[in-house]
């Protein structure tokens, strides 16, 4: 499609992977229309049928979320309502529309047993709410003839709360800290990940595929690197995650496979360690 037909719909737009994918699409010189809930109430049907009736959008990256992993356990009808039925009415207008849409999908589908790396495919076993409200989204997603679902995990960016920042703020008070080892993933950067979504709706390549950054690591040791990265002198204690007694279950195994990217074409994430400290050098700026 000629980039000058395209206006993209993002959802989400002021959250951390939303504001990187404006960004991105301004890079590259194609229309959007970016909506935040003020803008865009998505769990209203009547305001989407009337935004996608009165907007000529020829994709929906869909990065509106409920994010919250522990409070998704207290708040379950907010959570499903913005990640099912808010879904459920952008599903229902790209099918009506013939749209295709991006949907943002996270390695807690998985049940995170074993070591190897999950693949697309492989059977889901969503633990906890949020878990299992963002894998109904997935099943309502592939309803579409056109979608590309993508699952992501540990996702930090500039414009919002993260795990690095949160480590950065606890060592302003802490030297010592305990964190979760037993839990092994890969951050994701949403500078590296919004450039490839961008690559992936100029192409029709639809699918379930798996991005993040490159190399696995665990929590404890992700704030290790950070802490070496800033010069902070915080000691990392290694807990368990029984230990550790989050309110919501976490997948130990958050290994992803990323070979469908490769396969499509598209090229891998950099490592997690040039993320982390291109991340950081956008943080100091």
């Amino acid at each position: 499609m000629n980039d000058n037909e395209k206006i993209v719909l993002v959802t989400g737009a002021r959250g951390q992977l939303g504001h990187d994918i404006v960004k991105e699409l301004t890079n590259h010189n194609i229309k959007y229309i970016a909506t935040d809930s003020d803008d865009l109430d998505i769990t209203d049907e009547k305001i989407v049928k009337d935004f996608f009736k009165n907007h000529s959008i020829s994709h929906v990256i869909h990065s509106a979320a409920y994010t919250q992993v522990d409070k998704a356990e207290v708040e379950k009808e907010l959570n499903h309502k913005i990640n099912v039925y808010g879904t459920s009415n952008i599903v229902n207008e790209c099918m009506k529309h013939d749209i295709p849409m991006v949907y943002f999908s996270t390695d807690y589908i998985f049940g995170g047993e074993g070591s190897e790396p999950y693949h697309v495919d492989d059977k889901a076993n969503p633990l906890g709410e949020y878990a299992k409200s963002k894998y109904e989204g997935e099943l309502l997603v592939k309803k579409l003839s056109k979608y590309y679902i993508v699952r992501i995990s540990w996702v930090f960016g500039i414009n919002g709360n993260n795990f690095i920042k949160t480590m950065l703020k606890l060592a302003e008070t802490k030297n010592e800290l305990n964190i979760v080892s037993d839990q092994i993933g890969s951050p994701t950067y949403t500078v590296d990940l919004s450039k490839l979504i961008i690559d992936m709706i100029q192409t029709d390549k639809y699918g379930v595929y798996h991005a993040t950054n490159e190399g696995f690591v665990s929590w404890a040791d992700f704030a290790r690197e950070i802490f070496k990265r800033t010069n902070k002198n915080v000691v990392v204690h290694n807990v368990t995650t029984e230990e550790y007694n989050a309110k919501a279950l976490r997948p130990k195994n958050s290994r992803l496979d990323k070979s469908k990217l490769v396969e499509n074409g598209f090229s891998k994430l950099p490592t997690w360690q040039d993320a982390l400290d291109r991340f950081l050098k956008e943080l100091n700026n």
